[in-house]
């Protein structure tokens, strides 16, 4: 059936698109879509219910005229006028209908502005001089205007309105869109986050999925997108606080507190990027195809279902195609070697060969008799003279490599012929010139596993073969010289005639064997094709080692007596029509060429009116078979027609490394028929279906046929995927000959040759076709009339995207068809697929000229893009452009294809230029999760109880065993333990301060601190003259000083606050958070040591802060020794004890308030769980400023009596060592510190394990070493922490996490009893759906989990549903509830949030136990009942902490933890240091610090985009790269994520390069 579709003319497109500019509706349409395809699919979908439609026909295709027409097959097209002027494009890749097709296609879409990727000047800078080179005329990189013929005008329709468009769309606002996918928050069901200072950030409010983007069916289509960067929720006016960052604070961040994401101005750069991103994001994309899978947890894997209306085949089934059989009557010689040992003796002096030097000068002709001579002297040496060990070096049967250079045809010769003599194996190698060139890996492999055993080559090829640094060649060891300038080089790599290679799509190389007889019947084949008859010139243009060239002018040239002249590659380099001009001095009756040579002649032709044709019988062109030689063939006749070339001279040719010929056109003397075209609808194509197209339609491919099957051969077309079954007439597969003159194997690959070499054709009835064996040739064709044979590609360039197939040589036309083209090199181009996500993804790379601005190219991209998509219906995923002569070059200087794919895969391609297309190519993510009606927690309950699943609660021990309540009475008030400890113990050492040289800077005994603290409480009641119940803010550096003045507050009744100092270099981020916590915490008072008050009162902190408003500063250095007259004691437990101020990861300051029982229970669950004693040292390298850190520092020595050894975390800057020392130096059994310590001596000391062992460190005393954190376990940081100082004795199982947040700093510590921790794997898909799923290590997709330590003594756990407020079961993921005495007794804000406060702190369950009252911690995890044994008997339960419930995004409906996606990232190259990612307006942004050269920067955008697809089913929407140091981390070691979002936001990240996803 006939399908005849739009034909849109240039004209008529611009008259609508000029309308459609008037109507202000239709503009969002039309604004730059991606694809306008699909766009009116998606819209019925949503609007289904409100619109109906005409069944089944796309509404976009109303308007078309289609009229099925009679069935038609191949029609013979009448031959192109001969007037059809040459443009100056590659003709490889050209012709004019193309062209005008892709000018119509982009004339379709207005120039739009998609988001340029933003850069950093000195990226600008390409990476070396070399870069500039011009690349080797081999890429065509002609003058532009060498050959544009008067009277002829390129149209470019686009060019005249390039950038009419502002950056942002201005359209009317559609009354119903509301901000509907901003303002809603992230976490339906997340608590609201808990802050004095902002209700809630704005990036948590920025998440609802990209699914958001059409699930709401109310929107009005046609309005513009909400602008999703304003209109967020209004803050209350604290600005968040920044961190004192440990790795210092982001550039260009200084001077004033970044504003919340609300305070980002609109049109700050970035921002309006997003925006206009998101527009484009908005339009329709193609339709999205059957999903592969829904991606529920139990993963329904779904095949795509076909397209109902694509066309099918509908042929009958064809039969195989005979060719004539080989003349019978002709002497043959017996062998080649019978034929040159005959005209090595009867016509010694016939020329053989004539090798030409570089100005086209003969610098040798090889005679037959010196061509017999030579050969047999060789063969003697190989056989006799090369000895090891005294034994033979060579036996009948061994493989030797010829490796030769292109200039040096007469050695080669030589040495080939020399082999078959002496019943060697030849293996003809290309060299690579230089060790940067592609392909010497595939080399070698090959020889390897070839087994070649020497090789030969020349000595000025030797001298020029790439050296290893030692001087020997690289891929080569030992030598042997031998005379006539033939060097011998015996490999370090330890059986038929020939042996030829080739190189497959995925880059691996394999050796095609080649037999006696096939040799020779393939010599004979091509003779009676071609027609050669004894003493005829064949002119030589291919490269002599292999394929065409190899067949026709080495070994069927010998066969009949030839003479060939053989034209160097470099010669056509300088002189393009050199080729031309020895046909016409030599009168060559035969010419072997491939069309980028007759493209290059046509360039360099004007002028050149002497040159003349006329001799030649037969022009062969050995890639014919490439679909797009037949515009070079035209335009080479148009031309050349008048200087004696005939119209049927020229014989396109396919071949392939397999089956070496496959069909050739016969000259027109053995009477063949009349050459024939094809016009191919492109879309049918990608089918896999012909149907023939008149030459008005837009995507068409126009292909000549490459003649008739080779003599004595049979021909089949096979289906591609699966059986080889015959295809139909109409249908495309993969070509099968079956013929003497094959090749037979690939050489010690059983498997595949089977595959490709026995390939045995069946009807579909499964009835064998013959009984003799065919070859794969892996061209893609079809059998037109007259029994021509037509080639529409190669099975290594097909690209399978969804169940369309499409060639890269196609797509490279396209590309070239994109005007203006002066921004890239013609020539060097290249497309290949790459598999993300289970389909074949396009990559294009091309290479951009020196000269090219970035909005140029630019442009010429984003032009490519929309080309491609109009005419082939594909997405490009990802478009490239890398700087001049940088591509990988194949020998004979084409882009070496497989090795770009492979640089492009590892990140060492270093383009200058990315556009990834993720959102518009992957259409077959899994569905979003549809949020069910939710399930009450009644029936919750009653579905785990059915399903045998227990409740998940667990508690530690009880404290009523464990001690009498006496003493738990005497000290409760732990200023009470203080004055007791030093009346009972004076001198009992309860503190050692450490500093970077691990000498002991300060000591406080229990008396030396109670007398230091009465001495502080003494100066705030006279000096400060404060009340009982103030609040003082302790501003010290980590120290004694900090605790004394922490005792003193308590000893006059005031309530302490501890904060971190300001830092001296970065006043003017970390000086406002200080201001901040005094201010909202009400401070009446500052205490602080004499260097902090000066740094607070400096100028500098006027800068920064108002230093007026100070609350009064004391010094401590220097008070008097004063008595308090008598110490307060509080009237009940529950009077307030301090206050703990702490910036969360989401960037909100939360302080919360803490009693004196909580403070004195909290003691004693550590105290239980670490058994601390008065004797017992521990080691503590901690922040003392809030949570667990703070406890441990302050509070339990004066508790427990236990002495600890304090070393501050800043000292290991200066000295990594220290914390370890101390441990040693101490014998501390019980040890704490943070993540930053661990990473600071996991990636400081892994080299010196043993200059410590020297130096005495000995950790085998650790009995458990703890990490303070509120975060997921970084179980990859203990593990290797753990691995690299076992050999200082640390034991296997001593590193353990603890688990605290804000409303319970200390829920879990795994102490010194109890079992080991414990790792689970869980299905990280089923995490996403809160269901918790247990699988094997190393499964797929499997999440390792480590227990975040034991459940302390009093505490108790419940996982609860974060919406329902219901109890859950042990496999599912829910908010962690904690119920313990030393639970924090609610927040200390300025304001009266009494309701945040009722919700965090005194939640209820909804059903079951509703009385209990329990504080929500903000956390997701899960319980699991072990099999272990606890220390009081029963099972142990074992909680793992998953991840802040604020930080989650919600995407695609679905929960995602951030850490799991920056994991990902962070694997995705060696030189990705750091990572974060976020969400913007339903964008996930991913931020990486480049750890490299900035020229590498672009390598990361496409690795990222396809870990992230591939791993969690996300589509990226930015790529930020930054310098290493920029993502903010706090004291902690946690990312500091919403700080970072709001330095993007408001451009102050200074990234090296930002790219937007299409």
């Amino acid at each position: 059936m006939r399908i005849v579709t739009e034909t849109l003319s240039v004209l008529v497109a611009s008259d609508w698109l000029q309308a459609c500019e008037r109507n202000v509706i239709l503009c969002s349409i039309v604004l730059g879509d991606i694809t306008q395809k699909g766009y009116e699919k998606k819209r019925a979908k949503l609007l289904a219910r409100y619109i109906p439609l005409i069944q089944g026909l796309d509404p976009s295709l109303q308007a078309e005229n289609r009229t099925p027409g009679p069935s038609q097959t191949t029609a013979a097209a009448p031959k192109q006028q001969k007037s059809r002027p040459t443009n100056s494009r590659d003709e490889r890749f050209r012709s004019d209908i193309h062209t005008e097709a892709v000018q119509a296609a982009l004339a379709k879409y207005k120039e739009r502005k998609m988001p340029m990727p933003s850069k950093r000047r000195s990226v600008l800078v390409h990476s070396s001089v070399e870069t500039y080179t011009p690349p080797d005329t081999s890429s065509a990189s002609e003058d532009e205007g060498s050959l544009r013929r008067p009277g002829r005008l390129t149209s470019t329709p686009l060019q005249s309105h390039p950038s009419v468009e502002p950056w942002l769309d201005r359209v009317v606002q559609g009354s119903s869109t509301s901000s509907s996918a901003s303002s809603t928050s992230s976490h339906p069901g997340g608590r609201p986050a808990a802050a004095p200072s902002a209700a809630t950030t704005p990036g948590a409010a920025a998440a609802t999925a990209l699914a958001g983007l059409t699930a709401h069916a109310h929107i009005d289509l046609h309005s513009a997108p909400p602008d999703v960067t304003t209109g967020l929720v209004e803050h209350s006016h604290y600005e968040r606080p920044q961190v004192a960052s440990v790795r210092g604070v982001p550039r260009g961040c200084g001077g004033s507190v970044l504003e919340t994401a609300d305070g980002v101005p609109v049109n700050s750069r970035v921002s309006s990027k997003i925006q206009q991103l998101l527009n484009t994001l908005k339009r329709p994309k193609r339709p999205p195809l059957k999903e592969f899978f829904v991606d529920d947890f139990e993963e329904l894997l779904e095949v795509q279902q076909p397209d109902p209306n694509q066309p099918k085949p509908e042929g009958s089934q064809m039969a195989v195609l005979q060719g004539e059989p080989l003349a019978a009557g002709a002497p043959w010689p017996p062998s080649l070697l019978a034929a040159l040992q005959r005209w090595g003796t009867t016509q010694p002096r016939a020329p053989c060969l004539t090798a030409l030097d570089t100005t086209g000068k003969a610098i040798c002709t090889l005679t037959y008799g010196k061509l017999w001579s030579r050969s047999l002297k060789l063969a003697y040496t190989l056989l006799n003279k090369l000895t090891s060990k005294n034994e033979p070096l060579l036996k009948p049967g061994d493989r030797v490599a010829l490796v030769f250079p292109n200039s040096d045809p007469v050695m080669f010769m030589v040495a080939l012929y020399g082999c078959l003599l002496a019943e060697l194996v030849p293996v003809p190698i290309e060299v690579p010139l230089t060790r940067k060139d592609a392909g010497s890996q595939q080399v070698g492999f090959l020889l390897g596993s070839c087994g070649v055993t020497l090789a030969l080559t020349t000595d000025a090829c030797q001298k020029g073969l790439p050296k290893a640094q030692t001087g020997e060649v690289a891929t080569f060891k030992g030598e042997a010289s031998q005379g006539k300038g033939t060097s011998v080089l015996i490999q370090s790599w330890l059986d038929r005639a020939h042996r030829d290679y080739k190189t497959s799509k995925e880059g691996s190389t394999v050796g095609v064997t080649v037999s006696h007889a096939s040799l020779l019947a393939q010599c004979r084949a091509l003779t009676q094709a071609c027609g050669y008859s004894e003493a005829e010139t064949l002119t030589n243009v291919l490269d002599f080692k292999r394929d065409a060239g190899l067949w026709h002018g080495v070994l069927t040239s010998v066969l009949n007596r030839m003479h060939v002249v053989s034209i160097p590659y470099a010669l056509m380099k300088v002189n393009p029509l050199s080729w031309i001009q020895k046909v016409c001095s030599y009168k060559a009756r035969a010419a072997l060429v491939k069309s980028r040579d007759m493209h290059w002649s046509l360039l360099a032709q004007r002028g050149q009116r002497d040159v003349s044709l006329s001799s030649l019988r037969v022009l062969i062109v050995a890639d014919g078979a490439n679909p797009w030689s037949i515009s070079s063939c035209d335009a080479f006749l148009n031309v050349f027609q008048s200087r004696g070339l005939r119209p049927e001279v020229i014989c396109p040719c396919a071949s392939s490394p397999e089956a070496l010929t496959v069909a050739i056109r016969r000259p027109p003397d053995l009477g063949g028929p009349p050459p024939r075209k094809a016009i191919l609808s492109m879309n049918s194509l990608s089918y896999g279906v012909i149907r023939v197209d008149t030459e008005e339609k837009l995507s068409v491919l126009t292909v000549q046929d490459v003649g008739q099957v080779m003599p004595g051969a049979s021909i089949c077309v096979v289906k591609v995927d699966g059986a080889p079954y015959l295809c139909k007439t109409d249908e495309i597969g993969e070509i099968c000959v079956s013929s003497s003159a094959t090749g037979t194997a690939y050489y010690g690959l059983l498997g595949i040759t089977k595959n490709v070499f026995e390939t045995v054709p069946v009807t579909a009835g499964g009835v064998p076709v013959s009984d003799r064996p065919f070859t794969r040739t892996g061209l893609l064709g079809f059998i037109g009339p007259d029994n021509l044979v037509f080639v529409v590609g190669k099975l290594d360039g097909l690209m399978v995207v969804g169940v369309r197939r499409h060639n890269a040589d196609d797509v490279v036309a396209t590309a070239l068809a994109v005007e203006p083209m002066k921004f890239v090199y013609r020539g060097r181009i290249a497309v290949f697929s790459v598999t993300v996500l289970h389909d074949d993804r396009i990559v294009l790379v091309a290479e951009q000229r020196p000269d090219a601005s970035e909005e140029d190219s630019f442009q010429w991209m984003s032009r490519v893009l929309q080309a491609i998509d109009s005419i082939h219906q594909v997405g490009v995923y990802c478009l490239a452009l890398v700087p001049a002569n940088t591509l990988p070059k194949a020998p004979l200087g084409g882009i070496h294809i497989s090795e770009t794919k492979q640089r492009f895969l590892e990140g060492t391609l270093h383009p200058c230029n990315v556009l990834m297309c993720p959102h518009t190519c992957v259409t077959n993510l899994p569905k979003p999760r549809q949020k069910q009606p939710e399930v009450g927690p009644a029936s919750m309950v009653v579905g785990n109880l059915v399903a045998g699943k227990r409740i998940a609660q667990a508690s530690g021990r009880e404290l009523a065993h464990l001690e009498d309540s006496d003493q738990a009475r005497k000290f409760l008030f732990l200023a009470d333990v203080l004055q007791w400890r030093a009346h009972t113990t004076p001198d009992h050492p309860l503190f050692l301060l450490l500093n970077a040289k691990g000498t002991v800077t300060s000591t406080a005994t229990c008396v030396q601190l109670h007398k230091r603290a009465e001495r502080v409480a003494a100066a705030l009641m006279e000096k400060g003259r404060l009340n009982v119940g103030d609040h003082v803010a302790l501003v010290y550096p980590p120290g004694v000083d900090l605790i004394a003045a922490f005792y003193g507050c308590l000893y006059c009744g005031c309530v302490p606050v501890t904060v971190r100092p300001p830092h001296p270099q970065n006043l003017g981020t970390t000086l406002p958070t200080v201001r901040m916590i005094v201010e909202v915490s009400k401070s009446a008072c500052v205490l602080t040591t004499q260097a902090v008050t000066r740094l607070l009162r400096s100028k500098e902190a006027a800068a920064a802060v108002d230093v007026r408003t100070w609350p009064t500063i004391l010094d401590t250095d220097d008070i008097p020794k004063r008595k308090v007259a008598s110490i307060f004691r509080p009237p009940s437990p529950d009077v307030l004890a301090y206050l703990d101020f702490s910036v969360s990861t989401t960037g909100i300051l939360a302080g919360v308030k803490m009693s004196h029982a909580a403070t004195s229970a909290l003691c004693r669950s550590i105290k239980l769980q670490c058994e601390l004693y008065p004797s017992r040292q521990i080691a503590i390298c901690l922040d003392p400023y809030c949570g667990l850190g703070f406890a441990l520092w302050c509070l339990c020595s004066v508790y427990s009596g236990h002495q600890s050894v304090l070393v501050p975390p800043l000292e290991l800057e200066s000295n990594v060592s220290l914390w370890l020392s101390a441990v040693s130096q101490y014998r501390a059994r019980v040890t704490f510190c943070s993540y930053s310590v661990m990473e600071m001596c996991t990636r400081g000391l892994g080299t010196q394990t043993g200059v410590l062992r020297m130096k005495g460190v000995n950790l085998s005393c650790v009995r458990t070493c703890m990490v303070v954190a509120e975060e997921r376990p970084r179980i990859a940081l203990t593990q290797s922490f753990s691995k690299l100082f076992k050999d200082l004795g640390l034991p296997a199982r001593a590193v353990s996490t603890t688990f605290g947040c804000r409303v319970n700093v200390a829920i879990c510590l795994q102490g010194t009893a109890g079992p080991d921790p414990t790792t689970v794997y869980v299905d990280m898909r089923a995490l996403r759906h809160d269901r918790v799923r247990l699988v094997e290590r190393g499964s797929p997709h499997s999440l390792p989990l480590m227990e975040s330590g034991k459940i302390l003594p009093g505490v108790k756990v419940i996982i609860a549903h974060t919406e329902t407020k219901g109890p859950l079961g042990d496999s599912h993921l829910g908010e962690i509830w904690v119920s313990s005495p030393h639970n924090a007794t609610g927040y200390y804000t300025v304001y009266g949030e009494e309701a945040l406060h009722a919700d965090h702190f005194s939640a209820r369950l909804s059903f079951g136990d509703t009385q209990t009252v329990w504080a929500r911690t903000g956390y997701l995890g899960f319980l699991r009942r072990t099999e272990l044994t606890d220390a009081s008997g029963g099972r142990h339960d074992a909680l793992y902490v998953v991840g802040s419930l604020d930080e989650t995004l919600e995407l695609r409906g679905m929960r995602y933890h951030p850490i799991d996606i920056e994991t990902s990232v962070i694997r995705a190259h060696r030189s990705i240091a750091e990572c974060a990612v976020f969400t913007w307006t339903n964008l996930l942004v991913v931020v990486v610090e480049l750890d490299g050269l900035e020229q590498d920067a672009l390598d990361l955008v496409a690795l990222v985009t396809n870990v992230v697809l591939e791993e969690h089913y996300l589509v990226v929407g930015v790529v930020v790269i930054v310098d290493p140091g920029v993502i903010p981390i706090n004291s902690r070691g946690e990312k500091q994520r919403m700080h970072l979002r709001d330095g993007f936001l408001a451009d102050q990240l200074d990234p090296i390069y930002v790219a937007y996803n299409m």
